[in-house]
């Protein structure tokens, strides 16, 4: 390539100094480079049999291909630039079942504008699933259920979410503006499978043994909606950060006083050169889509708890975002 601009550069000033000075080099290597080139082309590029120099047919026919050939080294050089900053290829991304549809949608458009050349094969996987996967080297990054095993692991910004009760609306607990764990003595809890996130799972029971509260039985749920079947059957409470409870309005959602429950969520990649080049992009894109989709502050009614009696149907929980 380098001959062929010393030839190009030859051929738009048709004047060897002229063409030394443009690429700031001393004549003398810039004619050896085109004798060399037209000595392995087999063909004279400039006639230089007049005073002034001149491309011969060869060199013409030469010319075009070779302002192609440095255009298309030019394109190359940066598409691996891109590449190689994450803006190209293709990025495997793990995401936790419980991922909401509007979490997903934000976090696809925000990859699709901070890298527009970037495919996302976003896939559904629970934070175990993920870890081996990223150990494999069957995913690039993941979002992971906190705690996990980061030994080999690069992490991103983490993002809390407080976590609430979810009760049958029926409950007598769903008349009280906040909901203290140990006043869930003697209810079942219906949780994910622990396969899912064993760390995260292990964490949510060693709480609520800790404020008092140890199920009589664990039921599991992978699904969203059978979890609210469950507890509307009043086969158990759950903890959610509220947007699932919207969806059955024959359920309720109250926070838990003192905030005993926090779920933390972060990017994570494989440590190393290896590491896909886009992984702490999509991370930290995550971190700030999930922070911007935590619910709002809940209601928080004033005053001493109400007495005994029946509930009031659909009771407010949430404050309407401004």
């Amino acid at each position: 390539m380098r001959h062929l601009r010393i030839f190009v550069a030859v051929a738009d000033e048709l004047h060897f100094s002229r063409a030394a000075d443009r690429l700031g080099m001393a004549q003398p290597p810039l004619s050896q480079a085109v004798r060399r080139l037209e000595k392995d082309l087999g063909a004279a590029l400039f006639d230089r049999s007049h005073r002034q120099v001149r491309l011969t047919a060869a060199g013409m026919v030469l010319l075009d291909e070779a302002r192609e050939l440095l255009a298309r080294e030019k394109r190359l050089r940066t598409l691996a630039r891109r590449a190689g900053d994450g803006g190209l290829g293709t990025l495997r991304a793990g995401v936790p079942p419980d991922t909401t549809v509007s979490t997903l949608s934000a976090l696809l458009s925000a990859c699709a504008r901070h890298s527009p050349g970037l495919s996302v094969d976003l896939q559904e996987i629970t934070t175990e699933e993920q870890l081996r996967l990223l150990a494999s080297g069957g995913l690039d990054v993941g979002l992971v259920h906190q705690p996990v095993d980061a030994t080999e692991l690069s992490l991103g910004p983490e993002v809390c979410a407080e976590l609430g009760v979810v009760l049958p609306r029926t409950s007598p607990l769903a008349r009280l503006p906040e909901v203290a764990l140990a006043e869930l003595s003697g209810h079942d809890l219906v949780l994910f499978p622990r396969a899912q996130a064993p760390g995260w799972y292990d964490r949510i029971l060693d709480s609520c043994r800790a404020e008092g509260f140890v199920p009589g039985r664990v039921r599991h749920a992978a699904n969203p909606e059978f979890l609210l079947a469950l507890v509307h059957a009043g086969h158990g409470i759950a903890f959610d950060q509220g947007p699932v409870a919207r969806k059955e309005p024959r359920v309720v959602w109250r926070p838990l006083a003192g905030r005993p429950l926090a779920r933390r969520t972060t990017g994570a990649w494989p440590s190393g050169r290896s590491a896909h080049p886009a992984a702490p992009h999509f991370a930290e894109l995550a971190a700030g889509v999930l922070a911007r989709d935590r619910p709002a502050a809940p209601h928080r009614e004033a005053g001493p708890r109400p007495p005994d009696g029946p509930p009031r149907p659909w009771s407010v929980v949430y404050e309407e975002r401004s």
